[in-house]
């Protein structure tokens, strides 16, 4: 099943989307890959729903990938011993790690590396932004503030620290065990909160020893300070615009998108823009005008794939929810202007042997009016790196490996099919010519781009052009 855009979709999984049945409807609107969330949820119903993905991408016969999402350390209050309660603007209130139950003058905050990284002048946000504090001193085990925007806070509500950098592991004990868990089952890729540099993506990518590709989640103020190092080191890149939204100032957001996008489009790594995407379908048929714009953009700017997030793991329209997606993104790909935009914002080659073919690859594929660039790839880098291309035609990503076939799911444009292992460079050529007839892609006389590596398996040889005409 060879989709009709570029673009893919990303679909959160959970009570209003759970069995076989739905996951395969959900495939079947243009869902590319699944997401799991580990904030939500125990272990068996993740595993069921990776059972019933397995399942599903059987009966098809196509690649499908699964994203496992790291709940990440969040930091909340403790618990008030008389229920909510009212916090004035103007009055003082104070965080502790004392375990004492709350009222309206203090609460619990169990967090020493938060209050460690606290100064005088921080400001602190609670459930979701919707109350700010102002650190007036502060010391290791508690912060005395005052309320500069007042509200109703309930037990255990979450706390942003925007212009704090916190000395702690992006990983909770919780997620080494959920880490452990998704690996042994096989997911694809690993989505890491809070990622505030580098080190953090390093730290996870010795856990996952090679067995999926890891995403840096970008939602703390503090990693746009290290967007580039984290992109290098990252796999992968999600705009996750649900604390940054909060951590940031609304009319700074989406400059800051734009700016992951561009950022990982030079450096060749897949992007995916989450978080209220269409969120207004949670509960009607079709989406706001602003969501439906909201889509559009992020694919304009060149987003490999969009999520959704609540549309469909507790939405009520959640198939309606991914075939709106997929028509938004499908008018996009319609768009004259569209390729030109695109055109426009394509990056330099880098210095290299391996770019060199990619970049005359998508050239050579417009001069001789190919049908399609076959790229022969192990572990997924060359179809990945032709995907930075933005070619006109479709890019097959062709390996024997059904590990690598799912993660580049993710990527743009690339339509991954798994083939026999690799022995010749004729045989290559044969097989290659072999699926995009079988696909329908070309017919006898049509010119096919094909790149490859030899020797074959090894990332970053990408050092074969072929040219060749469709029997």
């Amino acid at each position: 099943m060879m989709r009709r855009r570029n673009a893919k979709i990303i679909a959160t999984l959970g009570p209003s989307a759970n069995d076989r049945e739905s996951i395969a409807a959900l495939f079947k609107a243009g869902a590319d890959l699944f997401r799991l969330n580990f904030s939500h949820g125990t272990h068996e119903d993740h595993r069921a729903r990776i059972a019933a993905i397995r399942q599903v991408e059987r009966e098809v016969g196509r690649p499908i990938g699964v994203l496992m999402d790291l709940q990440g350390p969040k930091l909340r209050i403790g618990k008030f011993f008389d229920g909510p309660v009212h916090l004035k603007r103007g009055s003082r209130f104070r965080l502790d790690l004392s375990d004492e139950l709350g009222g309206a003058e203090r609460v619990g905050f169990p967090h020493p590396d938060a209050l460690a990284a606290l100064k005088a002048g921080t400001g602190i946000l609670l459930d979701d932004g919707q109350m700010r504090l102002r650190c007036l001193k502060c010391g290791p085990d508690y912060a005395e503030t005052e309320v500069m925007v007042g509200g109703v806070l309930s037990n255990h509500k979450g706390v942003n620290l925007p212009g704090s950098m916190l000395a702690t592991s992006p990983l909770t004990e919780k997620d080494h065990r959920d880490l452990a868990f998704g690996l042994k089952l096989g997911v694809d890729w690993v989505a890491l909160s809070f990622v505030q540099e580098e080190a953090d993506v390093d730290e996870v990518r010795a856990l996952i020893g090679g067995k999926a590709g890891v995403m840096a989640k970008i939602e703390r103020p503090s990693a746009i300070d290290h967007l580039e190092q984290i992109v290098e080191h990252a796999d992968a890149v999600m705009v996750a615009r649900g604390d940054l939204g909060v951590e940031l100032p609304p009319e700074e957001l989406p400059a800051i998108q734009k700016r992951i996008l561009r950022v990982c489009r030079r450096a060749g790594k897949p992007v995916v823009v989450a978080t209220q995407m269409l969120n207004s379908m949670i509960h009607a048929p079709t989406p706001t005008r602003a969501e439906a714009s909201d889509v559009a953009t992020a694919v304009y700017d060149g987003a490999d794939a969009v999520m959704l997030s609540q549309e469909t793991a507790a939405g009520e329209f959640p198939l309606e929810t991914v075939e709106m997606m997929d028509r938004i993104i499908y008018g996009v790909r319609q768009d004259p202007h569209f390729r030109e935009m695109i055109d426009a914002a394509r990056p330099e080659p880098e210095a290299a042997e391996s770019d060199a073919i990619i970049a005359a690859a998508r050239q050579a594929a417009d001069t001789v009016s190919a049908r399609v660039i076959a790229t022969f790839t192990a572990s997924g880098w060359t179809s990945i790196r032709a995907a930075r291309e933005r070619p006109h035609v479709p890019i097959l990503g062709l390996t024997p490996h059904l590990e690598t076939a799912r993660k580049l799911t993710l990527a743009w444009g690339v339509h991954p099919i798994l083939i026999k292992e690799l022995e010749s460079f004729s045989g290559m050529v044969e097989q290659g010519l072999a699926v995009v007839r079988d696909l329908g892609l070309a017919k006898s006389g049509d010119k096919v781009v094909l790149t490859a590596g030899v020797p074959f398996g090894t990332e970053g040889t990408t050092n074969i052009l072929r040219i060749a005409t469709l029997p």
